[in-house]
């Protein structure tokens, strides 16, 4: 395979969203089903987050159900793809990374992955996030992955750009394009910086003021799109798919380029 791979950002939302038929659910397979099926799969989540960066690099990794309160059907899922010792390994050579045998696949890959590929039978590897680091460092981080797109390797990231749980209206939850009025402003700002190409003016958001404070008052949701846009080369189209907002203080946006 010598096509270049797109890339692509994923807000993930939601557990739920791995057992519900939805607009989300169904846009994610939508966008699968547009993409060339990959040879691999890189999964930037969330939902690991460490000190320094780490690569799964286990044959069989299991499935995380890194959450609670959720129905038990939830918990009962089990996203049996294989690791690839072999990618982790190439990805540890470019990153300068550390091999990891312990995580697996957290809720922030696999809960979108069983909608995009539900047979998993896609090789899955997860990057962790390291914390001690800021944006503008992930995202020239992220460009030593490069090489990997022209080898059948899919990287995705897993998050959320609007992500206060703190502030959710539960009761809102499931309505879709309801959002308070400071995560609807960051989410018109983002979404005209990702389309214009203009990445590098949000990488410090901590300077943007009150909404950006509101809508990431803390980095982890954030930081894999900025993997993702610190991939982007130049000429490369972008799309912006499921750009919904739900209770108030969550985005659904999602990225794809390429």
């Amino acid at each position: 395979m010598n096509k270049k791979m797109p890339i692509l950002f994923v807000g993930h939302g939601s557990p739920m969203n791995a057992i519900e038929d939805n607009v989300f659910t169904q846009n994610f397979k939508l966008i699968a089903d547009g993409v060339e099926k990959p040879k691999a799969i890189i999964c930037i989540s969330a939902h690991w987050v460490t000190e320094g960066t780490k690569i799964t690099a286990m044959e069989n990794p299991k499935t995380i159900h890194d959450f609670y309160g959720f129905p038990r059907e939830l918990y009962d899922i089990e996203y049996n793809a294989k690791g690839d010792v072999e990618l982790a390994k190439e990805i540890q050579r470019l990153l300068g990374a550390s091999l990891d045998l312990e995580w697996g696949l957290d809720h922030g890959a696999w809960s979108i992955l069983r909608h995009m590929y539900p047979k998993a039978d896609i090789p899955v590897v997860q990057i962790s996030i390291d914390y001690r680091r800021d944006s503008s460092y992930h995202y020239h981080f992220a460009k030593k992955l490069s090489a990997l797109r022209e080898k059948g390797v899919l990287i995705i990231g897993s998050g959320n750009i609007v992500h206060n749980l703190g502030m959710i209206d539960f009761e809102n939850i499931e309505t879709y394009n309801f959002g308070f009025d400071w995560a609807e402003r960051v989410q018109k700002i983002v979404n005209e910086k990702i389309i214009n190409g203009d990445f590098e003016s949000f990488l410090d958001y901590k300077k943007l003021g009150q909404d950006f404070a509101l809508a990431i008052p803390t980095p982890e949701h954030f930081l894999p799109l900025i993997y993702i846009l610190g991939l982007k080369e130049k000429n490369e189209k972008i799309k912006i798919w499921n750009d919904i907002l739900v209770g108030g203080s969550l985005s659904m946006t999602s990225v794809k380029i390429g």
